[in-house]
């Protein structure tokens, strides 16, 4: 197989972290990033290949094996690399509030993405997943507010609703939303999400069954805890946005003649 980003990269499966354990999440916060990673979560999720249908449309996947080798390659080098580090950080700065490293990160984002498509996916769903939060109730006004002044990429916005923005409209406030979800709990949900999302994809696109969908979920959800690992460990000047192939395969998807997909 034709491999979708064309630079020598390391093993990120062998990464081990050094941060200590999580505390165990409280039912609560357990139940919200669930909610969060769900492929129901209105958000148009369901309408982006993320070049997927392109690479098919190229004769470079061709069937089940390929499709989950396409997909892994696509979730260490891309999202470990990019999307997943990034929302570590900027959980932590939605926590403390420091919107200036909040800001920064969603320019970095939007830069990074490689073709209009791809950028218009990150836009769309972060505005959606903006909408969806500011009509919850308990939602963070203040982080909402701040939130409006900028062109939001789906990972800053997602990493808002994981800091923990839903207060409990009881007593047991400090059970609310995902308010002690720590960062690898909270990466784990996003790929997670991203995975099913994929899979249901190439489900369509290529076209298979739902048994095999459920063994390439099942293929990616062995590989999400190293790449989780890797985007947790990895310094801030390796983080990086550098996939040639998939953002020429964007391109091309730009103008495909027949397609499924947004992206």
């Amino acid at each position: 197989m034709r491999t979708m980003i064309m630079t020598t990269t390391m093993d990120m499966r062998t990464t081990t972290s050094t941060e200590a354990a999580s505390p165990a999440l409280s039912p609560a916060s357990l139940l919200h990033l669930i909610w969060l990673a769900s492929p129901a979560l209105p958000v148009g999720g369901f309408s982006y290949s993320e070049v997927l249908e392109a690479a098919i449309d190229a004769g470079l996947v061709n069937g089940e094996a390929q499709a989950a080798d396409w997909l892994v390659e696509q979730l260490h080098l891309t999202l470990a690399r990019s999307d997943l580090p990034v929302i570590a950080q900027v959980l932590r700065a939605w926590r403390r509030g420091d919107t200036t490293c909040i800001r920064a990160l969603n320019s970095w984002l939007l830069q990074t993405r490689e073709s209009a498509e791809l950028r218009l996916q990150t836009e769309q769903m972060g505005r959606s997943l903006r909408e969806w939060l500011r009509h919850l109730p308990g939602a963070d006004a203040t982080a909402l507010d701040f939130a409006a002044t900028l062109e939001p990429s789906y990972p800053v916005m997602y990493a808002l609703c994981a800091a923990g923005p839903m207060q409990a409209q009881s007593d047991a406030r400090a059970d609310a939303g995902t308010g002690n979800a720590g960062e690898r709990d909270v990466l784990l949900a996003y790929a997670f999400g991203w995975a099913e999302n994929m899979m249901q994809a190439a489900l369509k696109a290529v076209p298979l069954g739902q048994t095999s969908g459920q063994r390439i979920l099942a293929r990616l959800a062995t590989e999400i805890p190293a790449a989780v690992e890797h985007a947790l460990q990895l310094p801030d000047q390796d983080r990086q946005a550098y996939s040639p192939m998939l953002a020429i395969l964007s391109s091309r998807h730009e103008t495909q003649y027949s397609r499924l997909f947004r992206s």
